[in-house]
């Protein structure tokens, strides 16, 4: 009988032990996937939390690569086109003058070989657009040409509507007389009441208004008309830039300088619609290679030579 009392409470004993055990092994399982599931949501969290900082930091860095890049207005259309427009007034040898000895009667001359360094660099075609100086200023704000090239100084006036690259050529201001009166007109008081001509709105005109506010003043569209008036008798001289001037003194016999000093010099820019600084850039990296190399200077003398050539024909 005491058998199987004291056999009973071994039992008894033994299925406490397994049900605790048991009990403890549930109670461990759910803690640990209690404790697992949060930490994993919390990861998956924080991975879609730092995916969306990457996207937008890319993003951000992608905005602001594209506001770096992009392109001014003009150098975008000129891109978009694949071609240059360039503005010029013939007439103002070496700058530009037609060449009546080609075929096709093109533009030549300084600033003409420095449109076509341009287009280069930009890696488009050139195309010339030849009209008078008071229509070339005015075509700038008016995006009629993406830029002028024509012998262009820079002015205050100016620089108001339009912006400057750096200056690539500079000159004196001077008087060109018929040789006969070289003794008469040598000083600007010697033309005091004698009329002369200059190129419709150019810094010539406005030297002329300035210095020689006595001597009737005859504006004319371009300065072989100029000249004209000059060898007719119809004005004492004309106002000019050395470098134009030098190419009238070697194709006429009877045209020289006037010993008059003007005290003036004038530098030459390419002029464009304010807003391109990026195009302007490459503008002045473009002049400042054909200033170190020497093609500025080549060409003042080769188009001198050509254009007294033309004048002769």
């Amino acid at each position: 009988m005491k058998k199987r009392k004291l056999t009973a409470l071994i039992m008894s004993a033994i299925m406490g032990a397994m049900l605790f055990t048991g009990c403890g092994s549930s109670q461990s399982e759910a803690t640990d996937e209690a404790s697992t599931q949060p930490a994993a949501e919390s990861s998956e969290e924080a991975s879609v939390e730092e995916a969306a900082e990457t996207d937008e930091t890319v993003t951000e860095a992608a905005d602001t690569e594209e506001t770096a890049q992009a392109d001014g207005p003009v150098l975008a259309s000129i891109k978009e086109a694949g071609k240059l427009v360039v503005g010029t007034a013939s007439g103002y040898p070496p700058y530009e003058f037609i060449d009546i000895t080609s075929p096709d009667q093109a533009v030549v001359g300084i600033d003409m070989e420095l449109a076509k360094k341009i287009a280069e660099e930009l890696g488009v075609e050139l195309e010339i657009q030849d009209m008078t100086f008071t229509s070339l200023i005015s075509s700038i704000p008016t995006h009629k040409v993406d830029m002028a090239i024509a012998g262009i100084s820079i002015t205050e006036e100016r620089k108001e509507t339009m912006d400057f690259s750096e200056p690539y050529l500079e000159a004196a201001q001077k008087i060109l007389i018929l040789k006969e009166n070289a003794e008469k007109y040598n000083t600007l008081e010697s033309f005091s009441g004698e009329a002369v001509a200059a190129e419709k709105s150019t810094t010539q005109e406005a030297v002329a208004q300035e210095l020689m506010a006595d001597s009737p003043l005859v504006s004319l569209e371009k300065v072989p008309d100029c000249l004209m008036e000059l060898q007719n008798g119809k004005v004492a001289g004309v106002v000019v830039e050395g470098i134009v001037g030098e190419q009238y003194v070697f194709a006429y016999d009877n045209i020289v300088f006037s010993d008059a000093d003007m005290e003036r010099s004038k530098t030459s820019a390419v002029a464009l619609d304010k807003g391109n600084e990026d195009l302007i850039a490459i503008i002045n990296k473009v002049i400042a290679e054909n200033v170190e190399n020497g093609n500025f200077d080549k060409w003042v003398e080769e188009y001198s030579e050509k254009a007294a050539a033309n004048a002769k024909e």
